[in-house]
């Protein structure tokens, strides 16, 4: 239950930095016709971080079923 909770609340924020990051470039190419490096800044590591999240749960994921897979043996040399 705890585990749940904690990956929904970690991809809710993944999806909102993304939506932010969109409706921020979005709102300053309407108002400005530009779009200003410190908000591509922001923009480029709002995604660096999403790929973060979803990229570190799918090695671990990948780690924990090489491990646990069908040919590992505990005890067997």
């Amino acid at each position: 239950m705890e585990n749940t909770r904690f990956k929904i609340s970690q991809y809710a924020c993944a999806v909102l930095l993304i939506v932010s990051s969109i409706a921020l470039v979005a709102n300053q190419v309407v108002m400005i016709d530009d779009v200003s490096n410190g908000l591509l800044v922001y923009v480029a590591q709002a995604f660096l971080l999403v790929a973060s999240i979803f990229g570190l749960d799918y090695y671990m994921k990948l780690i924990t079923k090489k491990i646990n897979g069908p040919h590992s043996r505990l005890g067997c040399g």
